[in-house]
């Protein structure tokens, strides 16, 4: 059976780091025996300047059709301030596929404790998953613009929150066993819905894994302070996108973290957390890790496929226990010098 992958580029440094996700995919399939597809199409800024619009039609069906898709990245200045902007494409993917549940896992490698801008005692194992409701919220509420008066409309149902805290405690149960749910339910009344939803599902299914709450305020220091004290991580649209690009700092680089986007089915969506970086696109020194990170995702949730996807994540860890560093780790190695040695790893 073939599996087929939509490559969506994007924008800035996205092709470039895709690429090597790509050939990533094709070593380890191929060392593993897997069938692979792959079919490039516009999206984001480059589709807006192809097509007029950041998701063409034909781009969505190809994405509808596919077993799993690789994102590199959207949006720079150059469409700023238009009519349609790229990461208008991105919210209408995760929309339209019903991509409910973002996983960006956090995890320190040991060799890179020292880049962390926290004391290397205090990352030391970090090991964080978060998972990030992806389609409700702030995002996608109704928007009002009257005169010198906006509006964003944030809301969730029951049904909303009870999927993804799902994917949550499942995950936990395969991890430390704890969740912390963070909202703001001092506040908020679709956080005081949340809180609630969460704690009865809990007690009615998961009540192995240890449950606890904490506001978004207070998760945000503790974060920082204490962060080996998380294991999974449950939250909203917008605490989420936040807190997990502050918690991609702990790593050492937001260029080595990767993510996944998934639904009911076994079809998701995988991009590194970083964005387009248009200030070094084309330099070749983007950190191409992310990228490669989320197509060993990719092989794990959608291909079912977890040697594969371990034999990437082993040779990532690998590159950097040698001591292969790219220019935001304090490195001299290109974008394409650090994949080819990652792939090299791939083989053996």
């Amino acid at each position: 059976m073939s599996h087929k992958i939509v490559v969506l580029p994007g924008d800035g440094v996205g092709p470039e780091v895709v690429d090597g996700a790509v050939q990533a995919l094709v070593v380890a399939a191929d060392k593993f025996g897997l069938a692979l597809e792959f079919d490039a199409l516009p999206f984001g800024g480059a589709a807006i300047d192809e097509y007029g619009e950041p998701l063409p039609p034909h781009t969505l069906v190809a994405c509808k059709n596919a077993s799993a898709i690789l994102l590199g990245a959207v949006g720079g200045p150059q469409w700023d301030g238009g009519e349609q902007r790229p990461e208008a494409g991105l919210l209408g993917l995760r929309s339209a596929l019903n991509l409910f549940a973002n996983l960006r896992p956090v995890n320190v490698h040991p060799a890179l404790a020292e880049h962390s801008p926290l004391r290397a005692e205090r990352v030391k194992d970090v090991d964080i998953l978060i998972l990030r409701e992806l389609t409700g919220g702030l995002y996608f509420g109704q928007k009002r613009r009257d005169g010198d008066t906006a509006s964003d409309v944030c809301s969730y149902s029951r049904d909303e929150i009870i999927r993804a805290a799902r994917v949550a405690f499942t995950a936990a149960r395969r991890r430390r066993r704890h969740v912390t749910s963070i909202d703001k339910a001092n506040v908020l009344e679709t956080s005081r819905l949340w809180r609630e939803t969460v704690s009865a599902l809990h007690e009615a299914d998961y009540a192995d894994v240890e449950l606890r709450h904490e506001l978004v305020d207070s998760a945000a220091m503790k974060l920082i302070t204490s962060p080996g004290s998380y294991d999974v991580v449950l939250t909203e649209n917008l605490f989420g996108d936040i807190l997990s690009d502050e918690c991609s700092v702990l790593a050492g680089s937001i260029g080595l973290l990767g993510s996944a986007s998934l639904g009911s089915s076994a079809l998701g969506l995988y991009e590194p957390i970083h964005g387009s970086a248009p200030d070094i696109a084309g330099q070749n020194i983007a950190n191409p890790i992310g990228a490669i990170a989320s197509a060993a995702m990719l092989l794990r949730h959608s291909l079912n496929a977890p040697k594969a996807a371990q034999a990437i994540d082993d040779a990532i860890y690998n590159v950097l226990q040698e001591g292969a560093r790219t220019r935001d780790l304090g490195g001299t190695l290109s974008c394409t010098q650090m994949i080819a040695k990652i792939i090299a790893h791939i083989r053996q």
